[in-house]
């Protein structure tokens, strides 16, 4: 009798046993590849048939199809500009199985399949506050030079303001170029643009794609109080040797590419190699071509080396290793001199574990800054700033919704030198690391209409024992596939800052700085408890597409900077006990201040077959506090609008034109109210003041209460493709383009010698030929 209940309990145990085996679930991962050329296709549709579960790739081409029962399905592969591919899987329970997908391409137009895949990603993402820049709108901006430019396009963004095409920066929705991170693959780019402000220190033609994020960025960035600008280079071709040369009268360059081992269509492993070098000779063919600037009027000169190789294997893991070099000189005849170098090298890692759903993205790097000025008075001023970061995160893929969490730490070191106007010396020489953890959630509900995105980040200034909170959200709505309301906000912090001499009439010299020990105690009413910079954002916007060719998009932005600290240039005396007599703000390196920035961005786009066209209004409002008085900064434009067009003509489309126009209310700046004869005292009581010849003094009025006049540029290129058969089947091409900035000569002002009471402008018309030849 017991043998048998034994035997029926087994028999059960037998049962559930073998039930629950086949109730077990298992999953298909893998990665989707274009076949011939081995790059990964983002957002492709992967789909079931039998059970219509689904899911998309993101920007590696990976994709996860969890919670299958054990069985044989037929999964589905199909992406624009792609034939689609169907195969039959059999899985068993509990395990995770690897399968890997190569599409052959159509051939269709790419412009057609980057719009639908960029309006898939809106509807996927909250996708706030970012652009977007392919390397095929890249090459929509006319080009300086024939060659297309990071640093053109970045201009007609939403919320960016450029402060001129000598020494120019990016100012983004009311944050100062030090507030603002550059990264390339990871590195930190301290300095991105060269002192003539037409070109980038990048290469349009390694370039995958670049992220711009001008306010309210989610939890996965953070070390900035303004924006994020996120370049990621492409690998090189993994199946055949190509290069580019490129000849015109500003710049020349050339680039290499190829695999060190051929892509393997069967498995997907490759190994590939990358190389791109450019440097500018405009200090001489200046002299040639454009004398009519003015004799050593333009006495600039650049070089930028960037490398990388790349190995992917059969499992979609990917190892890569790049690094950069770039320099930048400039030699005012009589006047003064500036070099600065960056250099720096990193490696990046993409792992997918065997058997696990989890992506791991480790990334480490180290990058270094160093710049220099010398004036006549010979004092020195030097800036130099180089670190290090490592990070890992993890991205867990959860049915629709997403897990993102990583660790980071960074570190750098400044050494910053610096006279004032008052000749008081500045100077600092510090090392700083920080613990950085982040943790993002992305739900998507309401039958996928319904996207939020909660994040938080813990930023820890190991150095200075400083920890900030800061808690990011993000959200957005799709009422229909055309319309879409979003928002966003968050908390964020930095501890670099900047300083530059306000005695330097061309303001090329920019320093860093790291927080200073002695930071101010308050502004106004508002108390400072610790030495970094804050700043709230808060963000709010619609998109509307009027049709797959055409949308809109308006955002409202507001950004709070709750403490920030600068350089005191009206610094005379020195901090000491027997100097307490003096006002605060005559004593301090370093001020305290608040200040808001806002405004509203509307931005239209259309783009077809043979015609692009962007058009960019902006209104911002930016205001500062130091303590003592509100005031503009000298970037407050309050409108600017940036108007791109395209168009490509005949049947094969091998000639284009490009045309775009910029227009910008004045900048703020202080007016002279008169001048005096200043002596310095140098010899104390003893100075004979009577016969003693001084310099030149300047009595000026408020801060920024003028303005300059309105600004407007128009810039065109054109360019001219050939193709060219070699014998052995492939087909090179060589292109003809014509460009010119500033077509009707705008005599745009770049600043006022108050010294020599004279108005120095902006560049003057400036046409320019370039060859290029791709092989």
């Amino acid at each position: 009798m017991q043998i048998e209940k034994m035997r029926k309990i087994l028999g059960l145990c037998a049962l559930i046993f073998s039930f629950s085996l086949h109730a077990q679930k298992s999953e298909i991962r893998g990665f989707v590849y274009n076949k011939k050329t081995g790059e990964p296709i983002s957002y492709a549709s992967v789909v079931v048939i039998e059970n219509k579960a689904g899911a998309t790739t993101d920007a590696n081409g990976f994709y996860i199809l969890p919670k299958l029962f054990a069985g044989t399905y037929n999964v589905s592969v199909s992406a624009l500009g792609f034939d689609t591919v169907v195969l039959k899987i059999e899985i068993s329970g509990n395990k995770a199985y690897l399968r890997n997908f190569f599409l052959l391409d159509k051939g269709i137009d790419l412009g057609e399949v980057n719009v639908t895949a960029e309006r898939q990603k809106k509807q996927k993402d909250v996708y706030i506050s970012i652009t977007n820049i392919t390397s095929k709108e890249l090459k929509m901006i006319p080009s300086v030079g024939g060659e297309p430019d990071l640093v053109q396009f970045l201009q007609v963004l939403p919320g960016v303001v450029f402060t001129g095409d000598q020494g120019g920066q990016l100012y983004i929705r009311g944050g100062s170029p030090v507030m603002n991170r550059v990264m390339l693959d990871g590195m930190t780019i301290y300095n991105p643009f060269h002192s003539i402000g037409l070109f980038s220190v990048f290469d349009a033609d390694v370039i995958k794609n670049t992220e711009v994020y001008s306010a309210g960025f989610g939890a996965e960035y953070g070390g900035r109080i303004s924006a994020i600008i996120d370049v990621k280079t492409r690998d090189g071709d993994k199946n055949i040797i190509k290069g580019k040369a490129n000849i015109n009268t500003f710049t020349s360059k050339l680039m290499l590419e190829g695999p060190l081992k051929k892509f393997d269509s069967e498995t997907g492993s490759s190994s590939s190699f990358i190389f791109s070098y450019k440097n500018s000779f405009l200090n001489k063919s200046s002299n040639m071509f454009y004398k009519y600037a003015g004799n050593d009027k333009l006495p600039y000169s650049f070089e930028d080396l960037y490398g990388k190789i790349s190995f992917n294997s059969t499992s979609g893991s990917k190892i890569s290793f790049f690094g950069f070099n770039h320099s930048d000189r400039v030699d005012f005849k009589n006047s003064s001199k500036y070099n600065w170098n960056s250099n720096g090298f990193g490696g990046k890692f993409l792992l997918l574990p065997s058997g696990s759903s989890t992506l791991i993205n480790t990334t480490f790097t180290w990058s270094n800054y160093n710049m220099s000025q010398t004036e006549k008075d010979e004092k020195p001023r030097s800036s130099g700033i180089n670190g290090f970061y490592a990070g890992m995160s993890f991205i867990n893929y959860l049915g629709k919704d997403e897990l993102q969490y990583g660790i980071e730490i960074n570190g750098f070191r400044t050494d910053f030198n610096l006279y004032n106007a008052v000749n008081r010396k500045i100077n600092q020489y510090e090392n700083t690391t920080e613990l950085n953890g982040f943790v993002r959630y992305k739900y998507l509900g309401f039958n996928k209409k319904l996207i939020i995105e909660s994040g938080f980040r813990l930023q820890y200034y190991a150095s200075f024992n400083d920890l900030s909170p800061e808690p990011r959200i993000r959200f957005k709505y799709n009422i229909n596939k055309r319309f879409r309301i979003k928002s966003s906000g968050g908390i964020y912090s930095q501890n670099l800052m900047s300083a530059s001499s306000d005695k330097d009439v061309v303001n090329l010299f920019y320093g860093f700085l790291s927080g200073p020990d002695e930071y101010p105690e308050k502004v106004g009413n508002k108390k400072f408890t610790n030495r970094l910079q804050k700043a709230l954002h808060g963000v709010a916007g619609i998109e509307f597409d009027f049709n797959k060719e055409n949308e809109i998009n308006l955002e409202f932005y507001i950004k709070e900077f709750t403490q920030l600290t600068n350089i005191n240039r009206d610094k005379i005396f020195d901090d000491t006990p027997e100097n307490q007599k003096h006002p605060w703000y005559l004593r301090k390196d370093y001020i305290g201040e608040t200040g808001r920035a806002f405004g509203y961005d509307i931005t239209y786009k259309a783009s077809y077959s043979r015609l692009y066209f962007w058009s960019v209004y902006s209104y911002n409002n930016v205001s500062r506090y130091d303590g003592i008085d509100k005031y503009q900064p000298h970037f407050d434009r309050r409108h600017n609008l940036n108007l791109l067009g395209t168009y490509k003509f005949l049947k094969d489309k091998t000639l284009d034109l490009s045309v775009r126009w910029n227009f910008g209310s004045g900048f703020p700046f202080t007016q002279t109210q008169g001048y005096y004869e200043y002596l310095p005292f140098d010899d104390g009581a003893s100075t004979d003041y009577i016969r003693a010849n001084g310099e030149l003094g300047i009595l000026y009025a408020g801060q920024n209460l003028g303005r300059l006049p309105y600004y407007h540029r128009l810039d065109i290129s054109s360019t001219k493709t050939f193709k060219i058969k070699m014998k052995n089947g492939k087909e090179n091409t060589f292109e003809a383009i014509f460009s010119c900035i500033n077509v009707y000569n705008r005599k745009n002002v770049f600043y006022f010698n108050r010294i020599k009471n004279e108005r120095v402008n902006q560049l003057p018309i400036m046409p320019s030929l370039a060859l290029n030849y791709s092989f």
